[in-house]
């Protein structure tokens, strides 16, 4: 079961968080998330363990806790949500700006015509 882990200290390691998940049971992985451009902590984690009755015990126990002079916000981790390619802000793409296709339905040829008359 994979579990997400908020509100850790930036000085939190990855090892720092396996130990401390290590009492309630088996931990296959434990991984404190860095901002991918200055390599920072972001404060946050995830940690895996193979048996879901010992990480539910594990977040029962250790959720509201303070570790490292931070309280920890523990639960079972959702599945990320469907990303586009871009971050934020309103979908992305022509939309009704126009374009090419715009002039698809002018009719015959790519001179125009067609369509609505001159005056």
């Amino acid at each position: 079961m994979k579990i997400f882990v908020g509100g850790l200290s930036y000085e939190v390691t990855d090892a720092a968080l396996k130990e401390l998940f290590t009492p309630y049971g088996q931990v296959e992985s434990a991984a404190v998330v860095n901002d991918r451009y200055s390599g920072q902590p972001r404060g946050f984690g995830f940690v895996e363990m193979p048996t879901r009755s010992e990480a539910i015990a594990a977040i029962s126990a250790l959720s509201g806790t303070e570790y490292m002079g931070r309280t920890l916000e523990v639960n079972e981790a959702r599945p990320p949500a469907e990303r586009g390619g871009h971050r934020g802000g309103p979908p992305r793409g022509r939309g009704d700006r126009g374009g090419r296709d715009r002039d698809r339905n002018r009719g015959g040829d790519r001179r125009g015509g067609g369509g609505r008359g001159r005056y």
